[in-house]
């Protein structure tokens, strides 16, 4: 007996993960908040260190360990925020982030503002779909509302309907032809018909 069949070294890796597009979506909207956090708590860090450097005038840092993450968002907002990061479309999580990134780029943030930023931008992605939904709908209303008008329009253009070469005898057209025109002031040209 062979150790290969005992490990399993012969096996092919499971390449494609059983998650669904929604589920990787908030996984990856929900690390990059992560990530960001971290990176608010690590620039707090760094002013503190340098307020406090600036007024002892010594600089203890070296001496300090801080811990990995001492900020966290409570269980209620992380599930809100989950909920939010749900409704957005895959196609839309690039955007989302980028927009998220700019928004704490432009804020410099405290650590307890980074949930408020992501949620903004969530909110922000989440009204540009609504919008882009509404145009569609809006756009197949019209679509469809276009394709009947223009099979009437189709059908009314076979008879066409000429007001002024006419076979059918009226009343006006007899007491017309009877009378005498009446002559007009000098300054209107007179028409006459050329019978």
């Amino acid at each position: 007996m062979s150790l290969a069949s005992w490990f399993r070294w012969n096996e092919p890796p499971n390449r494609i993960s059983q998650r669904s597009p929604t589920e990787m979506v908030t996984e990856t909207l929900m690390m990059e908040l992560n990530w960001q956090i971290k990176q608010a708590e690590k620039q707090q860090r760094e002013r503190e260190n340098e307020y406090r450097k600036i007024k002892t005038g010594v600089d203890y840092g070296w001496l300090v360990s801080y811990p990995k993450q001492s900020y966290d968002i409570s269980p209620g907002e992380r599930l809100q925020l989950e909920d939010m990061c749900t409704k957005i479309h895959p196609s839309y999580c690039g955007p989302v982030i980028l927009r998220f990134r700019q928004l704490v780029a432009e804020y410099d943030p405290e650590v307890q503002e980074v949930s408020r930023l992501f949620r903004s931008a969530l909110h922000e992605a989440a009204e540009k779909i609504k919008e882009e939904e509404e145009a569609k709908k809006l756009a197949r209303q019209w679509n469809t509302k276009n394709k009947t008008s223009l099979s009437l329009t189709t059908f009314k253009s076979r008879s066409r309907i000429s007001p002024f070469i006419s076979d059918i005898k009226t009343i006006s057209e007899d007491v017309e032809r009877g009378t005498q025109p009446t002559r007009r002031v000098w300054s209107m040209p007179e028409f006459r018909n050329a019978k």
